[in-house]
């Protein structure tokens, strides 16, 4: 069960897929949860794809030849339903399997990778999908209780030591190495695990977005646990 005592203005539930994706985000509210208990053995398909790297996607002819027990098969069968219906809506989903993400340590006081709390940006209306079915789950962070980074005095003014440019070029500076979009959890902080098997809808900074976009993180993998995990 997914914990939103914390976070019932920020996080909005559902029951089928409909309206994951008709519901519009409003107010306070960014996150959507199609609320999910799913069958079938999502281990298994981990364990018998082949693995190409830290992050290898699984196609979903690869998928269809795995041999699988029925449990197995199951879990199979609502991947490629997800699958389905997110590309019947327009989305373009990727299936992969997670080693783990690469760490950003260009600037050790300013890491921006996908273990730091961060909003996803687009130039055209979008959202993010994504979906853990096995492994340790995404977390989101209302966004009250998140600072963005570049506005922290101290981290600002490193940030402009190493920019060194004029002062019209500084936020120009900061959008183009994606500094503009991590976040600083604050010290009492409860963000909320996505949990697994359940589909997620979440709000991206966008032109014309209504809401603010969701502030949301991979989490740290468990050594020898990779994760399967649905997202576009």
């Amino acid at each position: 069960m997914i914990d939103l005592s914390h976070a019932e203005k920020h996080i909005h539930c559902v029951t089928n897929f409909q309206d994951l994706v008709s519901t519009p985000f409003v107010g306070e509210m960014n996150a959507i949860c199609w609320t999910r208990t799913l069958a079938g053995d999502f281990s298994e398909i981990v364990k018998k794809v082949a693995l190409s790297g830290n992050i290898t996607v699984i196609e979903q002819e690869e998928l269809c030849e795995l041999q699988l027990s029925e449990q197995g098969q199951l879990a199979r069968e609502i991947l490629l339903n997800d699958l389905e219906i997110l590309k019947a809506y327009g989305a373009s989903p990727v299936l992969n399997v997670i080693k783990h993400y690469d760490r950003d340590d260009t600037y050790p006081f300013f890491p921006t990778d996908v273990y730091s709390f961060h909003v996803d940006r687009s130039p055209i209306p979008t959202d993010t999908f994504l979906c853990t079915y096995y492994g340790e789950a995404s977390e989101i962070l209302p966004n009250a209780q998140g600072t963005k980074k570049v506005l922290i005095p101290e981290i600002r003014e490193k940030l402009k030591k190493l920019y060194d440019g004029p002062d019209e070029g500084f936020e120009s500076f900061l959008s183009e190495h994606f500094f503009d979009l991590h976040y600083q959890a604050a010290p009492d902080a409860r963000p909320v695990s996505l949990g697994l098997g359940n589909l997620w809808r979440l709000a991206v900074d966008h032109p014309g977005s209504q809401v603010p976009p969701c502030l949301h993180r991979a989490p740290d993998e468990k050594p020898g646990e990779n994760r399967l995990l649905m997202i576009c």
